[in-house]
């Protein structure tokens, strides 16, 4: 009798911290969903800021370029950029074609990662992209080089060598520029504090997007 009674006393306790724990992780989950609504609303308020200062002519700039490119679009980028240098080459060389508006010829130098890391091996990552455009890529070519912070060490050489042979340097960059804003021909720059890379890659994506669009419907009402 005895140890049943304090079977059921400690059953009785077990129950009353299971409830106390419940509770306690609800209120923790319900000021953590707070938190990450509060965090929400501010990040999308800093992108509509962020879009409210979009660059429109150097938008128009690149178009124009990209409509009297005679050669190949080489596009360049690590991480997130490389990423988004892979989407643009999905939307521009894959995505137009299909359709039958525009055959561009791109490539990104960031997609092969057997080349990219054998480069980084054998000759250092600042070459992955220097290496692929060496004796390939001339006057009648453009490079798209993204980089947050524009001083990637990568794409700067890349840049300095393809200005050398002639081709036309398209940057996009964010922060304060960096070197390569200054270094490229036309310059699609996201104005933001330091080290803010989710804006800045956002806005190089809505810039892919925009220049794609642009394209579809063009050809859709012609």
């Amino acid at each position: 009798m005895k140890y049943k009674n304090i079977k059921k006393y400690l059953d009785y306790q077990c129950n009353n911290m299971r409830t106390v724990f419940a509770n306690q992780r609800y209120k923790l989950s319900f000021k953590g969903y707070y938190k990450v609504k509060k965090f929400t609303k501010k990040y999308i308020k800093k992108l509509i800021s962020t879009l409210k200062k979009t660059d429109i002519n150097s938008i128009s700039k690149i178009i124009k370029s990209l409509n009297r490119v005679k050669g190949r679009i080489y596009i360049i980028g690590n991480g997130g950029s490389a990423a988004t240098a892979s989407h643009m080459v999905n939307d521009l060389g894959v995505g137009l074609k299909r359709r039958d508006i525009k055959s561009f010829d791109v490539e990104s130098l960031s997609d092969n990662t057997p080349v990219c890391s054998a480069l980084a091996n054998d000759v250092g990552y600042k070459n992955i992209f220097y290496m692929q455009l060496k004796n390939k890529i001339t006057s009648n070519d453009i490079l798209i080089a993204i980089s947050c912070s524009g001083n990637s060490k990568n794409i700067l050489k890349a840049v300095k060598y393809s200005k050398k042979q002639g081709a036309k340097i398209i940057g996009l960059t964010g922060f304060d520029g960096g070197v390569l804003k200054k270094k490229s021909n036309i310059n699609f720059h996201v104005p933001t504090a330091k080290n803010e890379y989710g804006l800045v890659e956002d806005m190089h994506m809505i810039l892919d997007h925009i220049i794609y669009s642009y394209y579809i419907d063009k050809a859709s009402n012609e």
